[in-house]
């Protein structure tokens, strides 16, 4: 029985070590697959969305230090109890997940390895009777060392979790499995290659037949059947080949621009799915740099001869005049009018001016727009 639980003892604490420390190396996604369960169609637990992150960051902190809890032998009836409870909570889950088919993927191991709600649950049924194992097993685990060095051990374990997730919040993952970390084409990762694996589909076609509804499945083809057709229904059997990324697109209201803005040489996107989520201090940043940007290439098509009025500047020049500086006029701010005006200038044209010559000028704010985006460390 000792040999047994000393196995267990190391086959947990080495799992939640790890699961634990790819999760914790990036909290922020695994606080959107919490997202995920907390949402209407899984747990219906909205009220938990806000607190998302704060959950994310305790559940991986709390699953790592109960790892090197089990391995150094640190108070082992609160640690015992501890993965006890997480494991029957998270067996639950997944088997819930993968019974009504409500989550994907169940992010126990981030963006490294992509387990099925099945696969998922069956890791957890695992780990549920090694520590099965140490539970009733528990009085043959012991301290590694004296008490003072494993308490030590145990405190530095908690400090290192909290640095390293503080860490990878105020940058970016340590190693990156995401599939938009730096250096990856996206074009490449959105392929489809040739001989890649195909989805297999089930459809089930319902028809009546003499009187009598009956089911005949099919891999898509339309089904030879004398009969009047009901319904159809599919299911995914396998899906095939999924590319990295297939969820990058850009779109307008006429049409799809994503193939427009990926044959770009040089592009930079700065995307936020919920602006009223975003830092302040960031956006504040970003504006800095965008204002700094049009400024120079207000300069720059100055010292060629072509002068430009901006709607965004702090006071209004000529033409750009606003609503907040309308004395006579107050007005309530108005966010979405201010986005939108600070994107817009104004340029006066003679109405002398031939086609060639509006063309020319065009060509040099377009000429003085790319070299000021090729230039940034210059602004």
């Amino acid at each position: 029985m000792k040999i047994l639980v000393t196995i267990c003892r190391i086959l947990v604490g080495v799992l939640f070590i790890i699961s634990g420390l790819i999760k914790l190396n990036d909290p922020l996604g695994f606080s959107y697959k919490l997202q995920e369960y907390f949402g209407a169609d899984v747990l219906n637990l909205p009220f938990l969305e806000p607190y998302a992150l704060g959950i994310s960051v305790f559940v991986v902190v709390f699953e790592v230090v109960l790892g090197v809890f089990l391995l150094i032998g640190y108070k082992p009836k609160f640690t015992v109890w501890s993965l006890l409870g997480m494991i029957v909570f998270f067996t639950f889950l997944t088997f819930y997940s993968a019974y009504f088919d409500k989550v994907k993927d169940c992010g126990c191991f981030g963006d490294a390895l992509k387990l099925t709600p099945w696969e998922s649950f069956t890791k957890d049924v695992i780990l549920l009777v090694l520590i099965l194992v140490l539970f009733f097993g528990i009085k043959h685990i012991k301290p590694l060392f004296n008490k003072l060095p494993t308490t030590i051990i145990a405190l530095l374990s908690f400090i290192f979790c909290l640095w390293f997730g503080y860490h990878v919040l105020m940058h970016l993952p340590t190693v990156d499995f995401r599939a938009y970390k730096i250096g990856n084409n996206i074009e490449e990762q959105m392929i489809i290659p040739d001989d890649a694996q195909k989805p297999i589909v089930e459809y089930n076609w319902k028809f009546k037949i003499n009187g009598e509804e009956k089911i005949i499945t099919t891999n898509g083809s339309y089904p030879t059947v004398d009969g009047d057709y009901i319904s159809v229904d599919s299911k995914v059997i396998d899906e095939g080949y999924v590319p990295p990324i297939q969820d990058f697109s850009i779109e307008s209201d006429e049409e799809d621009m994503t193939q427009h803005f990926l044959a770009e040489n040089k592009l930079m996107i700065i995307a936020m799915y919920d602006l009223t989520k975003a830092e302040k201090e960031g956006v504040a940043k970003l504006k800095a740099f965008s204002d700094k940007a049009i400024k120079k290439v207000m300069a720059r098509c100055f010292e060629r001869g072509v002068e430009l009025k901006w709607f965004g500047a702090a006071d209004p020049v000529g033409f750009t005049s606003r609503y907040d500086s309308w004395t006579y006029a107050p007005s309530a701010p108005m966010p979405e009018s201010d986005r939108i005006l600070h994107g817009i200038m104004d340029m006066r044209l003679p109405l002398t001016f031939s086609l060639e010559d509006c063309a020319f000028v065009a060509k040099i704010i377009s000429e003085e727009v790319t070299r000021v985006f090729e230039d940034t460390d210059a602004i």
